[in-house]
């Protein structure tokens, strides 16, 4: 920073970065890789007024590091001035003991090569243990990563924690004896944790991945309809993640958004809350500032189905003339919750609220249109009748409007899970239009 203002630099942000992680998988009591990673960076953002120029560089050397700063200096000079251009105020920014928060997020697992490929291989075996009819798998996987970071900006922002994320998974392939090639259906489970010690046994993700596969052999097509449909769980958190797009500043303001000037007005039914808090202890969303050093800030975000806030960094919010809300980088622990919602309202529970429909724990393809809201998707799951599964289903799309889908949540269940940074419950929409035969 010092050397950038002593070059014509009004003002200067950086971050300096360093990871270092161990991946291995297998597949078939095999060792397919053995991957080991380290990574460093410096990145320097320069602004010449509101001129802004980004350079970086994995080289440490004292040359290298001036290199960059006046590469950064460089494409400052010869870029066009923009308004919203520049470092966050100086009200907006973490400092003091804000700024040095402890959420708990660094938990480095000392496993080697040998004892993660042991992991795997006992995840795998799980799930080849649990049926016959287990016939082959895409393998299993552990990953143990850890980094630290420190940045600082000319404003007097200073900051920096070490944080880690490590995970294991399996996705095993099951087969009805004498049929391979007829019907062979996947399923793939994991657990991801900041601390080794909380994820899920070997034993537990290769089980559950062996019966999800399991569950799906003997699937059908089903005629074209218009139903309700359940999201579980782990899917719903989709739903909540195109809440989150479809509300951020970079679709706001450059009007891409089916939600754009929602704020205040209900977009969601009134039974249903969404809450965020970045300062959960070992949260995978979990930071005391954000990629700028904006103080991060629990909130609601939604409130009786009623947008509270949107999600925007500096420039985002410059450019709509409002605040930033410490988003640079997204969001932070969201939860999604319904007033509806009892303790007892488990899968089962959601089946029964179901009735007839679908129930859907697979989505495939990327078919959402955030400007229009159009909701369009591979799905595979189970058909429900009398609120019981009847048989699995594949080989279909689900179909809607993402302003219709959030209006027309109908029920949220207490079977909570978390998904990255956002946790949900399954998801009881009041209906979608389901392509098959």
């Amino acid at each position: 920073m010092a050397l950038a203002r002593s070059i014509g630099a009004s003002d200067a942000a950086v971050e300096v970065s360093e990871g270092v992680g161990l991946s291995v998988s297998i597949r078939k009591g095999e060792t397919e890789n053995v991957e080991r990673n380290r990574d460093k960076s410096m990145g320097i953002t320069v602004y010449i007024g509101q001129r802004r120029g980004n350079a970086s560089t994995s080289d440490f050397s004292r040359a290298a590091l001036e290199q960059t700063v006046r590469a950064a200096h460089d494409i400052a000079r010869f870029t066009a001035e923009d308004s919203a251009a520049g470092l966050p105020d100086a009200q907006d920014i973490a400092t003091g003991a804000a700024a040095a928060r402890d959420l708990d997020l660094f938990h480095p697992w000392a496993v080697d090569a040998e004892r993660a490929l042991q992991i795997a291989l006992k995840c795998e075996a799980a799930a080849f243990g649990v049926d016959k009819r287990i016939t082959n798998s895409e393998g299993a996987g552990v990953s143990a990563q850890q980094s630290h970071f420190f940045a600082g900006n000319s404003r007097g922002f200073r900051g920096g924690y070490a944080s880690s994320r490590h995970s294991l998974s399996v996705a095993p392939i099951a087969s009805l004896p004498g049929r391979r090639g007829d019907d062979m259906q996947r399923d793939a489970w994991y657990t991801s944790m900041r601390s080794a010690d909380e994820m899920a046994s070997p034993e537990a993700v290769g089980r559950y991945a062996a019966e999800r596969a399991l569950s799906r052999l003997k699937s059908r097509k089903i005629e074209t309809c218009e139903v309700p449909v359940l999201f579980e769980s782990s899917l719903a958190a989709g739903l909540l993640g195109a809440y989150v797009q479809a509300t951020s500043g970079g679709a706001l303001y450059r009007k891409s958004t089916f939600l754009l000037d929602s704020l205040g007005t209900q977009v969601l039914p009134k039974h249903i809350d969404i809450f965020e808090d970045p300062h959960i202890p070992r949260g995978k969303g979990s930071a005391p500032f954000d990629d700028e050093g904006v103080l991060t800030t629990a909130r609601d975000v939604l409130k009786a189905g009623e947008v509270q806030s949107y999600f925007l960094s500096t420039y985002s919010g410059r450019k709509l003339g409002m605040r930033t809300t410490g988003h640079a980088g997204g969001s932070q622990n969201l939860t999604l919750t319904s007033r509806l919602t009892r303790p007892g309202d488990d899968l089962p529970a959601m089946l029964k609220k179901l009735g007839r429909g679908l129930f859907v724990i697979e989505l495939m393809g990327q078919g959402v249109n955030y400007v229009t809201g159009d909701y369009s998707r591979g799905a595979a799951g189970f058909w429900v009748e009398n609120g019981q599964l009847q048989y699995p289903v594949h080989e279909i799309t689900i179909a809607g409007n993402l302003r219709d889908m959030f209006k027309g949540i109908q029920a949220v269940g207490a079977d909570a899970y978390t998904m990255g940074s956002k946790t949900i419950g399954s998801v009881l929409l009041e209906r979608l239009k389901i392509a098959g035969l």
